[in-house]
């Protein structure tokens, strides 16, 4: 974060500062005492069921130089009316005065992924900031705004929405240079209403840009394509049949993907380090991105065959001390991304394989059929066991047929599968983040076989 002094701060806010006006935040804001950096400005957010100005007192002594706060604290501070919206202006101010680049990612899934690959490939070009972990909502993007300084180069924001203008309002905050839509899928469709009101909230991305932006789209998924009438500058379009054009995937022993991508008639070809076909169509929408901002696709080719997974239970290979392997895909789910990690599973080897999944939410009123139609997936694709977690999830058992089984919570789904793996297995877990099934990838990596 770029030095500013409490009073600036206030008048940037249109808040008012208690202590010391020649206090000088440096630090990257936080929203957690527990995680304080020298000289950082903590956010104190009253919560439903946590109020951060209870902790304001803690952060400071652990090192934060002041407090964003509604209410006086004992502690150098600005008090506003609204803690959000003055963060949020506090972001933009910054952005403004730096003038860093900014590639902007929505999507119905594979966000994260795709900033993460995006920042790799950007970093030895010049420094580049993402958010860390999914940081993509009102709160989220101001914070990932306000860790820029005067030498970032490129700042890679993801941008979530609930709902129509959400997304605009989030490019308030960061106005684009570059906007990349991955897909619209069935993720939120329960509170979206349908794909086609999906794909208008998520559109606000591009109708964002200025005349010299640039959109960048899949031109795979119709819904993304036919944004480019939405697009005052240029278009730059990805997949089997975009400008960046993906050519076919082969998944190596390890289940990494390796492909070719062609650009204006120059061919490389290109492995990701990283379990699961659908990190290749990942990989063609960031060198899009990086063919947008000016790089050539030969160095991009050379990034991505060094970017590593940096966000935690996405497709994350865990090996036991005995050999079973567990991959740990907990963080989110919803139709698109199942299907993707269940085709991957078979290919990674393994005497048998397993997968472990919860329940998908927020699919709206054909979350039924969706959860059966995962199950019968699973089926077609030969997994050994389909277990099902949860009540949300017994869809998925039934759809598997006489490879599935449905369990009630995660203990009994540790249960069974104790009493049935082997140290040559390979097990799958898979669910919306609300289901915690990352319980279960912890209790089988303690655990030993009993057979």
């Amino acid at each position: 974060m770029i030095r500013l002094g409490l009073g600036e701060i206030a008048e940037i806010v249109g808040g008012v500062e208690h202590g010391d006006a020649g206090t000088v935040v440096s630090g990257d804001p936080t929203l957690d005492s527990r995680d304080v950096r020298p000289g950082a400005l903590f956010v104190a957010l009253a919560g439903e069921h946590v109020d951060g100005h209870d902790y304001a007192t803690e952060a400071v002594a652990a090192g934060a130089a002041a407090v964003l706060a509604s209410r006086v604290v004992e502690a150098p501070c600005v008090v506003v009316d609204d803690v959000t919206v003055a963060l949020a202006t506090l972001a933009t101010e910054v952005l403004r005065r730096l003038g860093t680049t900014v590639v902007a990612v929505t999507g119905s899934q594979g966000k994260t992924s795709v900033k993460d690959l995006l920042a790799q490939v950007l970093e030895p070009t010049g420094p580049t900031v993402a958010p860390r972990g999914s940081f993509n909502n009102d709160l989220g993007v101001p914070l990932t705004v306000l860790r820029i300084d005067e030498d970032t180069r490129f700042l890679v924001v993801e941008m979530g929405a609930r709902g129509i203008g959400h997304i605009a309002a989030l490019c308030r905050i960061a106005p684009p240079d570059v906007s990349l839509v991955l897909n619209v899928g069935h993720a939120h469709v329960g509170e979206f209403g349908s794909p086609n009101v999906t794909a208008q909230a998520k559109g606000e991305i591009v109708d964002a840009l200025s005349a010299d932006g640039t959109a960048v789209l899949n031109a795979d998924d119709h819904r993304v394509a036919a944004m480019a009438d939405r697009v005052a500058g240029r278009v730059l379009t990805f997949g089997r049949a975009g400008d960046v054009t993906l050519g076919d995937v082969e998944l190596d022993a390890a289940g990494e993907p390796h492909f070719s991508l062609t650009y204006r008639g120059e061919t490389v070809d290109v492995h990701v380090p990283q379990i699961g076909a659908h990190h290749a169509a990942n990989a063609a929408a960031a060198a899009a991105a990086g063919i947008a901002l000016g790089l050539d696709l030969p160095t991009i080719s050379e990034r991505l065959g060094r970017a590593g997974a940096q966000s935690p239970m996405r497709m994350a290979r865990h090996v036991r001390s005995d050999g079973l392997v567990v991959i740990d895909d907990a963080y989110n789910a919803n139709p698109e991304s199942m299907a993707a990690a269940l085709q991957t599973l078979p290919s990674l080897g393994g005497h048998r394989t397993i997968a472990v999944l919860g329940e998908m939410l927020e699919l709206g009123p054909d979350s039924a059929d969706q959860h059966r139609a995962v199950g019968r997936l699973a089926a077609d694709l030969g997994i050994d066991l389909v277990l099902a977690v949860g009540p949300g999830a017994a869809g998925i058992a039934e759809g598997a047929g006489e490879r599935g089984r449905a369990v009630a919570d995660v203990s009994e789904a540790v249960s069974a599968l104790s009493a049935w793996l082997a140290p040559d297995d390979v097990v799958l877990v898979k669910a919306s983040r609300g289901a915690r099934l990352e319980r279960v990838t912890e209790a089988l990596l303690e655990g030993t076989p009993t057979r």
